[in-house]
């Protein structure tokens, strides 16, 4: 069996480095082409090009890049096509991945096609959901109340849960061993994530930089722990210089990836609270039950644009799986350093608000279950049984 998958960021890498270890376990002699990061290639795909040139987000920051990211579509399209693949599986970048398939299905209308992770027409752009008719046959989906929107376009959908749930967590020892490394000792911690993109760290930074002033201030001790994504590790380092605290900066380029999961896990445990960019990374913050303060911004011309479409009050996806809203988040012109520092604090002295709903969200996809991953993979090989 020949898989071709592509993902354009590192949480669409997770997905697939995932998937292809469930396919794997399924379908012992499977290969892989397309493209990906360091947890696919860690599976055994060789990747066409480096994944992280795929991974900006917003549509002024795309346009000054489309001739380079049109010219890595028609390439990926024409490896697909020439490897006749038995499946076809695009992970989340929907704007880059679409593109593919309609290329792919042009020239090899008999291959079948997979996206894993259904647009969030429920949050913005419904029509998204019937562009994706023709040109994608099967919907893996993170969400349980994604389906009946891919199904109502005419496509299969299957909810086959979160990754993030069958991820392990670091344990109460493994905390204390990272205090103590980084000698953080009994101080409060907080973490802080500003993004996995170049863009979102350049403007994220220095509003969160500012936003910890307040509650170092008021919390005198309190340390600061900065997990950076490999692809940002040099632009975090740099923005960070200049914060508050001397933060300690996880830099995961010179770890095995192991190691630096291990580490990173490790940090989140750690953690009294988190300040975070808008993404996924509030479910490995909640896997891991550590409360959080979300934020985001983007390119002006890309948040005029986007809050004239959201059809939802929150992009929390803790927010919107538990149906709660207990996760405060500063987005657009919210995003502002007083009054994130003031609900990182409000946060440090009340952190059990969060309990329950971080608790559901978890419960919701799938946690105590059937590893995600190989739920996908399974779903991936009863599309094809059954077309």
């Amino acid at each position: 069996m020949k898989v071709f998958v592509i993902a354009g960021e590192p949480s669409g890498d997770r997905l697939g480095g995932a998937l292809m270890a469930g396919l794997k376990a399924l379908c012992p002699g499977v290969t892989f082409e397309g493209v990906g990061g360091p947890e696919m290639e860690a599976e055994g795909l060789s990747s066409l090009f480096e994944m992280s040139e795929l991974s900006v987000m917003g549509i002024a920051e795309v346009l000054p890049r489309y001739p380079q990211l049109h010219a890595r579509m028609r390439q990926t399209a024409a490896r697909a096509v020439a490897a006749r693949p038995d499946v076809i599986v695009t992970i989340d970048s929907p704007d880059f991945c679409l593109r593919v398939l309609r290329r792919v299905r042009a020239e090899a209308p008999g291959i079948r096609t997979v996206h894993y992770v259904a647009p969030t027409v429920w949050a913005w752009r419904p029509h998204r959901a019937e562009k994706m008719t023709g040109l994608v046959d099967q919907v893996l989906t993170l969400f349980p109340f994604e389906p009946p929107y891919m199904e109502a376009a005419g496509m299969r959908a299957d909810f086959v849960g979160h990754p993030v749930v069958a991820e392990r967590q670091a344990g109460a020892e493994a905390a204390a061993a990272f205090r103590a490394e980084h000698g953080l000792g009994a101080a409060p911690v907080v973490l802080v994530l500003p993004g996995s993109r170049r863009g979102e760290v350049a403007r994220l930074a220095p509003i969160f930089g500012e936003a910890l002033r307040p509650v170092l201030a008021a919390r005198g001790g309190a340390r600061v722990v900065v997990p950076a994504a490999a692809p940002v590790a040099g632009p975090v380092i740099e923005a960070v210089a200049g914060w508050p605290g001397e933060p300690v900066v996880l830099d995961p380029r010179d770890t095995t990836l192991a190691e630096s999961l291990g580490e990173k896990r490790a940090a989140f445990r750690a953690a009294d609270v988190a300040l975070a960019a808008s993404g996924t990374v509030s479910l490995e913050l909640a896997a891991a039950g550590t409360p959080m303060v979300v934020a985001y911004d983007m390119a002006w011309l890309s948040r005029q644009i986007i809050k004239a479409m959201l059809r939802i009050d929150t992009v929390t996806l803790v927010n919107l799986v538990s149906e709660t809203r207990a996760v405060p988040e500063f987005l657009g012109k919210e995003c502002r350093p007083g009054p994130i520092g003031a609900a990182l604090l409000d946060l440090l002295h009340h952190p059990e608000g969060q309990a329950e709903a971080l608790r559901l969200t978890m419960e919701r996809l799938g946690r105590g279950g059937e590893a995600p991953g190989l739920r996908a993979a399974r779903a991936v090989l009863d599309g094809l049984k059954t077309g």
